[in-house]
């Protein structure tokens, strides 16, 4: 599905996207890549005769942010968590590079690689084939050369088929984020807090808790939308810095750990599930409890399984015809005739 709206078109309407030259040119590829592929032979209960909605774009999400509607974003992993977020409403999914750690277990965001990143983003287009989906770059895929993140960028958004990407860092990336932009690639920024150089930044740390690093922050979110993001995320900022930094701006911020006066919020989907029995960050508020949730759920299909009521004649189970059942039965008596010398 190949989806084509007029640079000119997006100007018009809206002056956040001045900023992206070329943004609208990326859902092409969506067209070419990303064409959703029967995934089962099950059927699927979200499946109707209802026509699908049109696919989310950047000037759905501007429009949000000229209402004062607070952007919503959560993250998704695979084709599962995919359709989840993409029921639940969420404004714009994110393959962010933290399924490092809650879905592959390493232990840290800097050990996935490009092909890991790519081969997630497909299973969550799958799913959500309508969203708008923002994929990270990981650790080292982009730093090198302008023309290794090009390559990066276009391998993802080809092979993918996601709207954006997303990568850390502030004004040190702005010319990146200018290539790519200009290049038809929506960039989403993320400063603050950038998990991938945490042991350079002393670890895990809150930022801007000065006022010379909080002008640190401004400076590299300016830098960053004046080179062409369409947002960026603030990580781990005090709420006044937060606020203050986000009334300079005339793109969206997306918080987390950042406080409510951004312009949106983002969570880790299983962090927020309860799904991630490691680090629990302060900002991290638990809407359900995965864990616990699932691990009961299992322990009772193994007691079960071990009792023999699962699974139940009848109800999980499928029928013969009495005269089928018959013929095998005499069947198996011919080939495998009884042994006397065991009666």
């Amino acid at each position: 599905m190949i989806r084509s709206v007029s640079i000119r078109a997006l100007r018009q309407a809206t002056p956040l996207l001045r900023v992206v030259p070329a943004a609208a040119a990326v859902s092409a590829f969506r067209g070419i890549h990303a064409t959703p592929a029967a995934h089962s032979h099950y059927n699927d209960p979200a499946s109707s005769a209802t026509p699908a909605p049109p696919p989310k774009t950047l000037m759905d999400i501007n429009k949000l942010y000229r209402n004062n509607t607070p952007i919503t974003v959560l993250t998704a992993h695979d084709y599962i968590s995919s359709k989840i977020a993409n029921a639940a409403g969420v404004d714009i999914i994110l393959v962010g590079d933290s399924l490092s750690m809650v879905a592959l277990g390493y232990t840290n965001t800097n050990e996935i690689e490009l092909d890991d990143m790519i081969h997630h983003a497909r299973a969550v287009r799958r799913g959500s084939p309508q969203a708008f989906i923002v994929a990270d770059l990981p650790f080292g895929s982009y730093e090198v050369s302008t023309e290794q993140a090009l390559a990066a960028a276009f391998r993802m958004v080809k092979r993918a088929g996601v709207d954006a990407i997303k990568f850390e860092g502030g004004k040190e990336n702005a010319g990146l984020v200018r290539h790519m932009s200009q290049r038809g690639i929506p960039v989403m920024g993320h400063i603050g807090l950038t998990p991938q150089r945490a042991s350079s930044l002393g670890g895990f740390k809150v930022q801007g808790k000065t006022a010379a690093t909080a002008e640190l922050i401004l400076e590299d979110a300016l830098a960053l939308q004046e080179a062409g993001c369409f947002s960026m995320v603030l990580e781990a900022v005090p709420a006044p810095v937060a606020d203050l930094v986000t009334k300079q701006l005339r793109v969206p911020t997306i918080g987390i750990g950042a406080g409510p006066h951004t312009s949106g919020q983002v969570l880790v989907q299983l962090d927020m599930l309860g799904g991630f029995d490691g680090f629990t960050p302060k900002f991290l508020k638990k809407y359900s409890n995965y864990l616990d949730i699932n691990t009961k759920a299992c322990a009772a299909y193994v007691d079960e399984v071990r009792a023999g009521t699962f699974p139940e004649i009848g109800t999980h189970t499928y029928a013969i015809k009495d005269a089928e059942l018959n013929k095998f039965k005499q069947l198996v008596a011919e080939k495998f005739p009884a042994d006397s010398t065991k009666a």
